[in-house]
């Protein structure tokens, strides 16, 4: 099984971040990448669809509203890995106005190398990380 987790510090409050990508549901409000989700399942499970109308079914695993975290898995997806589980989190840090977001994941390889895959994810990771930040930081057009 491979790993890997991004991180950045984001210059607005844990609460605020939160607010936008605590919602299992919320990737089209940050993630330019990812233009569509619908809800199924009593909202445990999304449908997403990416920038080339590729289609990518996840499920809800855990929620922890108070320590601002969800955890899920992949049902279908064109990546070449199996047994996905990825957790996003929102932490505090020394200052208020301040936040530490993790996007973190595990996942075995289907016919790449564990370095190629974590690399993939990792890229997947950090730009998200960084459309997050834009998001978060850009002047409302």
């Amino acid at each position: 099984m491979a790993t890997t987790t991004a991180s950045l510090d984001i210059p607005a409050s844990p609460d605020l971040v939160w607010q936008l990508i605590g919602g299992f549901d919320s990737l089209p409000d940050w993630l330019p990448y990812i233009p569509t989700s619908e809800l199924a399942d009593g909202g445990r499970v999304r449908s997403l669809t990416n920038e080339e109308g590729g289609v990518i079914v996840e499920r809800l695993e855990a929620f922890d509203e108070k320590a601002r975290t969800y955890s899920y898995s992949i049902l279908q997806a064109p990546f070449p890995v199996t047994g996905y589980l990825s957790t996003l989190a929102v932490h505090g840090t020394a200052r208020q106005d301040s936040a530490r977001v993790e996007w973190s994941g595990s996942f075995t390889p289907d016919g790449i190398s564990d370095d190629e895959a974590i690399a993939l994810f990792h890229g997947i990771y950090t730009d998200g990380l960084a459309a997050l930040n834009r998001t978060l930081t850009s002047p409302a057009s």
